[in-house]
Parts: C-alpha cells; sequence; structure tokens
C-alpha cells in the first residue's frame, strides 16, 4: 500500500455498489478504497485489521442502522471520520447522521466528482452538506422547514425506534434489534406519540410505515 494514500472503508450493503465506489475511489491518486463490509460486525473487524483515514457508511446495513454504527464507531475510533453516503433524503437523515458522529452527507445521486470532493474536504477536517441541505437547516434555526421537521423532535434513539415501526416491527422486534428492553421501547412509542401528535399505537404505526413508504417512493422517484 502507497503510504501516502488516505485508506477509505467502504460500508454499505450493495455489492455493486461498493465496487463502483472503490473503483472511483482507486482512480484518485491520493485514495485507495482498502476495505469493504456490509455490515456493522464486518465493518468493526474490518477495523480490527486496517487502520483506517475515512469511513464511507450507508444508512441501510444487512445488520443494523447506520445511524447506530456511526455512534458505535464514533465510541471506538473517535479520530476517524466518517462520511454518509446514502439513497435516503437527506432534509431527515443528515441531521442525525450528524448528531451521532459522521463529519458529513451525501446523496449517492450526486456526481462521483462530488463525492470525492465531499471525501478530501471531510479527511482536512471540514464538515460536508450540499448546497440544499445547508439551506434547509438554516430555515429550521429560524423557524421554517416542512413537516419532516417534526420528526426533528424526536430524539435519536426515538428515530431509531420510529424508523423501525416502519418497517414493520414490533415493540419486541425492535428491542431485540437494537438491544434494549421492551419496556424501553415502549416508552419511547408513547414519547414519539405525544411529540408527533398521535392518538394511539395504531395511529403511530400506520404514520411510521406510511413515512417509509413516501421515502422509498422518492428515493425511486430519483433512481428513475
Amino acid at each position: 500500500m502507497n503510504p501516502q494514500k488516505a485508506k477509505v472503508l467502504i460500508v454499505d450493503d450493495h455489492p455493486m455498489l461498493r465496487e463502483g465506489l472503490a473503483l472511483r475511489i482507486n482512480r484518485e491518486p491520493d485514495l485507495l478504497a482498502c476495505c469493504e463490509a456490509d455490515s456493522a460486525e464486518s465493518a468493526f473487524a474490518s477495523c480490527e485489521e486496517c487502520s483506517h483515514d475515512l469511513a464511507l457508511v450507508d444508512l441501510r446495513l444487512a445488520d443494523s442502522s447506520g445511524l447506530t454504527l456511526i455512534r458505535q464507531l464514533r465510541q471506538k475510533y473517535p479520530d476517524m471520520p466518517i462520511l454518509v453516503v446514502s439513497m435516503y433524503d437527506e432534509s431527515v437523515y443528515a441531521e442525525r447522521a450528524l448528531q451521532a458522529g459522521a463529519q458529513g452527507y451525501i446523496m449517492k445521486q450526486e456526481a462521483t466528482e462530488t463525492l470525492i470532493q465531499a471525501i478530501r474536504l471531510v479527511l482536512g477536517g471540514e464538515l460536508y452538506v450540499s448546497d440544499k441541505l445547508r439551506s434547509y437547516l438554516i430555515r429550521l434555526l429560524i423557524g421554517g422547514g416542512d413537516e419532516k421537521a417534526s420528526l426533528t423532535r424526536l430524539t435519536s434513539s426515538e428515530f431509531d425506534v420510529f424508523s423501525l415501526l416502519g418497517m414493520g416491527m414490533s415493540a419486541r422486534q425492535i428491542a431485540e434489534q437494537l438491544k434494549r428492553s421492551t419496556k424501553t421501547i415502549e416508552s419511547h412509542c408513547a414519547n414519539i406519540k405525544k411529540k408527533l401528535g398521535l392518538q394511539s399505537g395504531r395511529e403511530l404505526n400506520q404514520y411510521a410505515i406510511d413515512w417509509q413508504r413516501s421515502e422509498k417512493e422518492s428515493m425511486s422517484i430519483k433512481d428513475a
């Protein structure tokens, strides 16, 4: 390995996307995609085997939420910068990713040249967000935004629970996934209902499912 090249870990559950990212990154004289992972478990195994200068992390993984992985990586490898590369709407997820410890957020449909620029900015100690996201965050600060802004009232743990409810999971399944007690998950659900102005568990489940469906439809439109 060329010691002058910044070593990049790619964490994504799509093999073709990992391969494409690696090929593009390796075309750069100062970057090396040295390791790939499709899950939190394999990401940590890669970190044990190799010292990385940057991790590219998707938010949807084979065994975990990318947000959870970011928080875990930040705790164990506090000096390793993390750049999220995701199809999920930045106006909903980027703030969460930054709060979890990421240094940047870029949508997968951005040009590869923009990705390379984002990688170099984050490697240089800077924060990367798109111009659109920067404007959105400013609107939130001054009290504007759209209905998606209501989700920003949720804590990181509550948002994790809300996202998994949208995937059709029960409180018990969510507790197993997040390694929390069922009572804790039920408490989060009660708080989420209150913050979103919902009256029942059925309303919450439907709201979460509808929201998750709208996110997938949005991603499908962007891919078309």
